[in-house]
């Protein structure tokens, strides 16, 4: 395969890959944007996390709350779990590396709150421990996981929200996660401002 062909096989797949998730996850994202609305307006906030890809997924969903998506507003309370470098550092050198995330939401969370849980896989135990500790300090959780949700699943409860992109190939599922994020994003604007 040249590399021209390679290209239109990647651009084939993501757009496969989003069109499967169009026809499972469509009322599951406006579900997951009709709760973070309902906690914003309750004054409370949005934590996000993940590793790697995951961790800019997080920041990029925190900066457009923050800053502003498409439409001019006042900024809204989201806060990035993976950009204090000090913070995750000591966390990590003075306890675990499972616990980077979970130690700054049994700090940060408050009851009400949600966390945007982010892992391709499901398996990444940081994640999964920011859930528990989540859960913990009464927040509820919305988790952009893909394959087949990993031990994520099992960490989730009924009153949490799992947004799970039908595809076994990393850089596709985060593609799609990307999508998802704009459209809780959007989401949250149009319900907040109108058009």
């Amino acid at each position: 395969m040249n590399p021209q062909q390679r290209i239109a096989q990647h651009f084939n797949d993501s757009i496969a890959t989003k069109q499967a998730a169009l026809g499972i996850l469509q009322p599951v994202i406006a579900q997951a944007a009709e709760h973070m609305i309902r906690c914003l307006l309750a004054g409370c906030k949005i934590l996000s996390c993940g590793n790697g890809g995951s961790a800019g997924d997080a920041q990029h969903f925190s900066s457009e709350m923050l800053n502003r998506f498409e439409m001019e507003r006042p900024g809204l309370p989201a806060i990035a779990l993976t950009t204090d470098t000090s913070t995750i550092t000591s966390i990590a050198n003075d306890y675990h590396y499972d616990r980077i995330f979970a130690r700054q939401i049994e700090a940060l969370g408050q009851n009400g709150d949600i966390l945007l849980a982010i892992s391709t896989s499901g398996n990444s135990s940081n994640v999964v421990k920011a859930v528990e500790a989540a859960h913990s300090r009464g927040m509820s959780v919305i988790a952009l996981s893909g394959k087949n949700g990993g031990v994520l699943v099992d960490a989730l409860t009924a009153n949490d929200i799992e947004l799970r992109v039908p595809s076994n190939t990393t850089a596709r599922i985060q593609e799609t996660h990307l999508l998802i994020i704009h459209c809780l994003c959007d989401l949250i604007d149009q319900q907040l401002l109108g058009n």
